[in-house]
């Protein structure tokens, strides 16, 4: 599974050591561990998935493996990647398309197969119709995710927590910044940054 990182965000405790550029994060996490003192974590800005980062070596070392990376690209291994079938060779799916198993009943297949151009032809346009219609929910969902795996990695002790969460998912901003008004405050801030964007879908979807 590749992350893209396109900006980054570190902690070191519950201080805000640095975000922006993967490579410019990536230096002054290595700067953090070489000087000792609390422990660091990396979060991807879109999603508050946590970053892995080599950092051994030279600063030049660290920032000549992220150079080989395009576009600031943590990689990480999936085996269900469409990367990891392309490497397997011959008979490997072509131009983009995956063939994976899909159950459904004898009516369902029926119906499919009487569509133009068939069940694979029908079944893409059910997705993407899907996908159209649930845009907003989705990039909402994405939203309060992102805003729950940052909470529960660096929040998850403090006081307020299970409440900020459930408000969280309510879309309750009042509520929110309440329970997380005595965080520390740049825990306190970031919370809060990404817990906006799933409010600001939600107001517009009410728009």
């Amino acid at each position: 599974m590749a992350i893209h990182a396109t900006t980054c965000t570190a902690f070191e405790g519950v201080r805000l050591l640095a975000s922006g550029a993967l490579k410019d994060v990536a230096l002054a996490v290595k700067a953090a561990t070489e000087r000792g003192g609390a422990s660091v974590l990396i979060f991807d800005d879109q999603t508050s998935r946590p970053i892995e980062l080599d950092l051994r070596g030279s600063a030049s070392d660290v920032l000549a493996r992220l150079a080989g990376q395009p576009d600031g690209e943590v990689r990480q291994t999936d085996p269900t990647s469409d990367e990891a079938t392309a490497s397997r060779g011959r008979g490997r799916p072509k131009l983009g398309v995956v063939a994976r198993e899909v159950t459904l009943l004898p009516r369902h297949w029926e119906w499919l197969n009487g569509q133009p151009g068939g069940a694979s032809v029908a079944l893409r346009k059910l997705v993407d119709a899907a996908r159209s219609a649930s845009e907003g929910k989705d990039r909402m969902r994405q939203a309060q995710e992102a805003a729950y795996r940052f909470m529960t990695a660096m929040a998850g002790d403090l006081t307020g927590y299970e409440e900020a969460t459930r408000a969280l998912f309510a879309n309750d901003a009042a509520r929110f910044d309440a329970m997380t008004a005595a965080w520390p405050v740049d825990v306190r801030d970031h919370t809060r940054k990404l817990a906006k964007r799933a409010l600001d879908v939600d107001a517009a979807a009410n728009a």
